[in-house]
C-alpha cells in the first residue's frame, strides 16, 4: 500500500514508518492538516492516515475539503479523541474508519488493508503465506502443505486477520468486531470459531501455527518466532 501519513507528532510518524516499510508499504508523511491536503489531492495514495489536531487545518476540516474536492482516498481517522460525539464528527466529515491512541500497530494495518480492498472491490489482491499455509484473499482459496484446507465464512475470516498481523496478536476484541461488529454474541463464541480453525489449520501437525496468548488474543506464525515489542503500542498488551 502507499500510505500518506498527516500527523504533525514525529515520534507517532516514525514508529509509523518503521514498522508499515517493514511490512512492505510505502508512505510519505505531512505534518499539518495544509500539506497533508495538498498532497492528497495532488497525489495518489491507496489510504490516508489522519490525526484530528493538527497545525494549520484541523482534521476533519482537511477530510471535508478533501471530499469537496472528489478526493475518494479512504482516510482513517488516527487521533487521541475518543469521545462518541468527536467519532461522529469525524464519520460526519468523510472518514471511512476511526481507531484511537493508544492502538496496535497490527490493528492499524489490518484496518488500513480492510479499507483498501474495500475501496477497490476487492481488487486489492494478496496472497498470504506462512510457513506451508497458504490464503488467496481474492479466491478464498487456503491450504497448508499443499492440500485444500476446508474453512466456514467465520473461519476465513479469522484466518485473514490472523495471518496480516502475523507474527504480532490480534485481540480477542479485535477477532470479535470482525466477526459481529460492535455486538458480539453471549458466551464465548470466539473460541469455538477458533477451535474450528485451528482443527483446520493445524489437526495432527506438531508444527502448531495457531498460538493462544493468555489475557490477550490469538497470533499466528511458527512456534519459534518470538512476538516482538515492537508490534504494540497500546499499554494493556
Amino acid at each position: 500500500m502507499h500510505i500518506l501519513v498527516v500527523d504533525d507528532n514525529r515520534e507517532m510518524v516514525a514508529i509509523l514508518f518503521e514498522y508499515l516499510e517493514a511490512r512492505g508499504h510505502t508512505l510519505d508523511a505531512a505534518p499539518d492538516g495544509y500539506t497533508g491536503r495538498h498532497l492528497a489531492t495532488n497525489q495518489t495514495f491507496d489510504v490516508i492516515v489522519l490525526d484530528w489536531m493538527l497545525p494549520r487545518l484541523e482534521g476533519p476540516e482537511v477530510l471535508k475539503q478533501l471530499r469537496a474536492a472528489g478526493c475518494d482516498t479512504p482516510v482513517l481517522m488516527l487521533t487521541a479523541r475518543d469521545e462518541l460525539p468527536d467519532k461522529i464528527i469525524g464519520f460526519r466529515a468523510g472518514a471511512d474508519d476511526y481507531l484511537t491512541k493508544p492502538f496496535d500497530l497490527p490493528e492499524l494495518e489490518v484496518r488500513l488493508e480492510a479499507l483498501v480492498i474495500r475501496a477497490t472491490g476487492r481488487g486489492y489482491r494478496k496472497a498470504l503465506q506462512i510457513a506451508d499455509l497458504k490464503y488467496d484473499t481474492a479466491t478464498l482459496e487456503a491450504s497448508r502443505s499443499g492440500q485444500p484446507l476446508h474453512l466456514y465464512p467465520a473461519g476465513r475470516k479469522l484466518l485473514e486477520i490472523l495471518m496480516l498481523a502475523s507474527p504480532a496478536a490480534v485481540t480477542r476484541e479485535r477477532l470479535e468486531q470482525v466477526l459481529w461488529g460492535d455486538e458480539p454474541p453471549d458466551g464465548d463464541m470466539l473460541r469455538s470459531h477458533i477451535y474450528e480453525l485451528r482443527k483446520s489449520v493445524d489437526g495432527d501437525r506438531p508444527d502448531k501455527l495457531i498460538h493462544t496468548l493468555p489475557r490477550v488474543g490469538y497470533r499466528l506464525a511458527e512456534s519459534g518466532l518470538a512476538l516482538g515489542s515492537k508490534d504494540y503500542i497500546n499499554g494493556k498488551n
